[in-house]
């Protein structure tokens, strides 16, 4: 859509200069039909070092292109046409302030690419099978496929990730049957093999099952808000990074806290109980690795979350470490001890409170 509106724009643009485009100096911008479905592609696949696969293939990457050149090219002027040069003499830039009616044009373009920036179709959330790495172990061998959730239309500099297995896919398709038959009628689910499991044919034509079933889950709204869907995704990180914070090590779990946050937030439930733990994890091994200002943000977010919900059993640990962060730094402080001189007027004695440590070792994660 944003490229048809750049082709018109372009060809108004030329018009009002009183020059005509040159033949096949710039070709009409190509539909890009939507597509509701994956399709198999077995072809274009490469493999990586390692054992691992690549799914990404040709055609794929060339609409990738397309789609990024649409939704992420920001222009601060309205695009000039090919040999839109049209007031140029000997070589010079003729602005279209200069041309006759160029300056009520060239506002007219500015504000209607913005109207078009502003109404793009709304971000959708995308799962890409990015490698597939067969697994050998004592007494199994399977497949572990690497999924990047993706917002469309923007760029994530840090990527949502999750490895999961058949087996893991198959337990969540029987989650999901049972709880939502009518729904889950029309959801197709690659069906198990008995041979030929580890060809680079039968992976790439799972992995894009796997896409399919997982983007028609999130289709479905009762799905998609389900804890059976969303735990998938996070509740193997959070169990993890809770392991990794008990035993000491804390940078180990600070990138899978981290890696957590950034699944929940691609997912939408950034205001979970769940959300609420893994910020008290990130805030925990902030403070341990001497990250104090970051320590202290995460307490900021989670009392402004904590803020809205009222009673919650994390809120007092979160305002006590919030203070001790906040004096660390050098922040404000007086709201979170308000606050908490409020919640001890209400008759529940503080000393009896776990640290926020506590709490998030304490917590059981089933």
């Amino acid at each position: 859509m944003a490229a048809r509106i750049l082709h018109r724009l372009r060809h108004a643009l030329a018009g009002e200069g009183g020059r005509e485009e040159p033949a096949g100096g710039g070709g009409e911008a190509e539909d890009c039909p939507e597509s509701s479905e994956l399709e198999d592609d077995t072809e274009g696949l490469s493999t990586r070092l390692s054992g691992t696969l690549s799914f990404t293939s040709h055609e794929d990457e060339e609409e990738e292109e397309e789609e990024g050149d649409g939704a992420s090219e920001e222009l601060e002027e309205p695009p000039q046409a090919p040999g839109a040069a049209a007031g140029t003499e000997d070589g010079e830039w003729v602005s279209a302030a200069e041309r006759p009616g160029g300056s009520l044009l060239t506002r007219q373009l500015q504000e209607l690419w913005r109207r078009s920036r502003g109404s793009l179709a709304p971000q959708r959330l995308l799962f890409e099978v990015t490698s597939a790495s067969v697994v050998s172990e004592r007494s199994s061998k399977y497949v572990l496929y690497t999924i990047y959730l993706i917002r469309s239309g923007q760029f994530d500099k840090a990527p949502a990730t999750i490895a999961r297995r058949y087996s893991d896919f198959e337990q969540l398709n029987r989650r999901l049957r049972c709880r939502f038959s009518c729904d889950m009628a029309s959801v197709a689910f690659p069906r198990k093999r008995l041979r030929r499991n580890f060809t680079a044919e039968t992976i790439a034509k799972r992995s894009r099952a796997f896409e399919q079933f997982l983007s028609h889950l999130h289709s479905i709204d009762e799905i998609r808000r389900s804890p059976e869907f969303l735990e998938f995704f996070f509740l193997p990180d959070l169990q993890a990074a809770q392991r990794l914070t008990c035993t000491g090590m804390y940078r180990e779990a600070l990138a899978t806290w981290a890696n957590a946050y950034r699944l929940q937030d691609r997912l939408g439930v950034c205001s979970s109980g769940r959300f609420l733990l893994t910020l008290a994890g990130l805030a925990v091994c902030h403070q341990e690795l001497d990250q104090l200002s970051e320590a202290h943000g995460c307490c900021e977010q989670a009392l402004q979350l904590l803020e809205a919900q009222g009673s919650h059993p994390l809120l007092r640990p979160f305002l006590q470490a919030h203070i001790h962060l906040a004096w660390k730094v050098g922040k404000d402080k007086r709201h979170s001890e308000a606050w908490l001189q409020d919640l001890r007027e209400s008759g529940l004695p503080l000393q009896q409170q776990p640290s926020l440590k506590e709490c998030l070792i304490k917590e059981p994660l089933e």
